[in-house]
């Protein structure tokens, strides 16, 4: 069976330099906001073009601090995706603010830039951009401050975009996967940059000298020498998903999320009327599926109630029919083979 995605093949992959980076972390004595987290910051902040780059514990506390070091905070409403991972959402909860699900457009997935402003109201104070399975989503129409989440986009925006800040995921099956949980926030905000840099260390500020209200989300030095690895490899890896995923969107009859010149596939994602029986097929050809995601916000327990009177069809209807196909770098020729093959005869009706 061709796995959706196999960690161990990265972790062979990069086995041999991470040994020489833990003996390096261990002989420095170092483990927490150490130099491999300043050299990761550096190297994140030169590679992502901003002036700032703050390693944190998970791509959700890039978006909480974000939101929180921007000012928003109880009874704040922000905007959001319908269509999403929950992570994006529960930010925002964190943050002590109300996420209001926006619906997306069919093609995308991705919410188009002339449909945020539709949900707003007096208390909106935010939006949360998506880029989607690794599309870059259109910028914003709105005068909101506008926060990225980018945490499936590694290497697919360009910088520029007028956002207030960029939040990145470094869950170990990301284009830039780490060895644990892990995030980062980029921004060419000074105050920002600062204030989420006291915010991950329970808000100090000098020795001992709390100026805010703040837990701890902090970057390990294991962690930050692992990505360290990962970053100088992501251009390359890129290329390969995107020229994996050429081979898939070359088939006649299936239907994807629309292409995009900057897009990191992240997910090959395609769309299925009939998703059970589709996934069965592909497995019965040999080929492993997965589902992100089956349900919109508008459908979680958790967040349906922020969703009002909004319906979201398009988000729903995405959450119904989606269906992801493997599409990671350490595939074999012959494995993307066997996949193309079986989306061949999923598409013929074979």
């Amino acid at each position: 069976m061709v796995p959706v995605v196999d960690l161990s093949r990265r972790a062979g992959r990069l086995a041999a330099d991470y040994r020489l980076a833990v003996d390096r972390v261990l002989a420095s004595g170092w483990f927490l906001l150490g130099p491999e987290l300043e050299a990761f910051e550096a190297e994140l902040a030169e590679w992502s073009g901003h002036r700032h780059a703050v390693g944190l514990s998970s791509g959700a506390a890039a978006l909480q601090l974000a939101l929180t070091a921007a000012g928003i905070g109880p009874g704040d409403e922000v905007l959001v995706p319908a269509f999403t991972a929950a992570p994006t959402a529960s930010a925002v909860c964190a943050a002590g603010a109300v996420p209001i699900p926006v619906d997306v457009d069919p093609e995308t997935a991705l919410v188009p830039a002339g449909g945020w402003d539709a949900a707003r109201t007096e208390r909106t104070r935010a939006a949360i951009v998506v880029h989607l399975y690794g599309r870059p989503a259109e910028a914003p129409h709105t005068d909101l401050p506008v926060i990225e989440d980018a945490a499936q986009a590694h290497g697919a925006l360009l910088p520029g975009s007028g956002s207030a800040a960029t939040a990145y995921s470094f869950y170990p099956t990301k284009n830039l996967g780490g060895i644990g949980d892990g995030g980062a926030l980029v921004t060419d905000d000074d105050e920002l940059a600062a204030r989420v840099r006291r915010l991950r260390v329970h808000g100090v500020e000098g020795q001992y000298v709390h100026v805010d209200r703040s837990q701890s989300f902090r970057m390990s030095e294991l962690e930050a020498a692992w990505l360290r690895i990962g970053l100088a490899g992501l251009g390359d890896d890129n290329a390969r998903r995107r020229a994996i995923a050429a081979r898939y969107r070359s088939i006649d009859g299936v239907t994807w999320q629309t292409d995009h010149a900057r897009h990191v596939h992240h997910l090959a994602v395609l769309r299925a009327a009939d998703r059970e029986r589709a996934r069965e097929r592909l497995a019965g050809d040999g080929v492993a599926t997965a589902v992100h995601y089956p349900r919109s916000l508008t459908q979680q327990p958790a967040y349906r109630a922020f969703a009002g009177c909004r319906p979201c069809p398009q988000s729903e209807a995405w959450a119904a029919t989606c269906v992801t196909v493997p599409c990671f770098p350490d595939l074999t020729d012959d494995e993307v083979d066997l996949v193309v093959a079986a989306l061949t005869r999923l598409a013929d009706g074979g």
